[in-house]
């Protein structure tokens, strides 16, 4: 890791974003990324869940991420939680103090975000001059409020593996959502998973989100 800002949990960050419900026709591509210690462990599901999400302050500053949750996994908690796969982030602080926090495979990328061009939000991510991902948004003004706390616990702690340890957190969050529709997603591959082998029956846009990510719970071994 580079020895730039050292940030430890708590963490407490405003923004908003869009969450999606992805369903897979393939197993292989919602399991793309996966570290060897959770492969061919996932409950067994086509749903999936993809975030873009635009942080306004955090205790690293702004800065963007796109993240994909392809299920859930046991851990050595005893319990099943969701984990994150596959994450990018436009802060390197972001990247280094997110493994180091929660365990949180984060790498650094390029985000070009442009809001309401023709009623439309569209995000593009490259890494390395590669396009990565290809995404655009439709909202609807029908803003309702939301909490994390009107979700189940298991719905909303995640595990993570890195380093032969494992970290298990629990993020909370309210603020507003409203309908919205993944109009189109496109992805290279070798960089993302394959959203071609995806279609959303569900998407939300949060805004005006306050978001708290805890201390981790970390145990020896995975």
């Amino acid at each position: 890791m580079s020895g730039g800002l050292r940030a430890p949990a708590p963490w407490h960050l405003d923004g908003r974003g869009y969450i999606s419900l992805l369903k897979f026709d393939d197993a292989r591509a919602q399991d793309a990324f996966l570290p060897e210690s959770l492969r061919g462990r996932r409950l067994t599901s086509p749903y999936a869940w993809m975030m873009f999400v635009d942080y306004a302050s955090s205790n690293v500053g702004p800065y963007h991420e796109l993240l994909f949750i392809p299920g859930q996994f046991p851990f050595a908690d005893g319990q099943w939680h969701l984990s994150i796969s596959r994450i990018l982030v436009s802060s390197q602080d972001s990247v280094d103090n997110g493994q180091r926090n929660w365990g949180i495979p984060k790498e650094r990328a390029e985000f070009d975000v442009d809001y309401g061009q023709g009623g439309i939000d569209r995000v593009r991510v490259q890494q390395n001059g590669q396009m990565l991902a290809e995404l655009d948004y439709r909202n609807v003004p029908i803003p309702l409020p939301f909490s994390t706390r009107m979700i189940p616990q298991s719905w909303r702690t995640l595990g993570q593996h890195r380093d032969g340890q494992t970290y298990i957190y629990r993020p909370s969050a309210r603020g507003w959502m409203r309908p919205a529709t993944l109009l189109r997603a496109r992805s290279n591959p070798a960089l993302f998973v394959d959203l071609a082998r995806a279609h959303s029956p569900l998407s939300v846009k949060v805004s005006d989100f306050s978001m708290v990510f805890p201390l981790a719970q970390v145990l020896d071994g995975i």
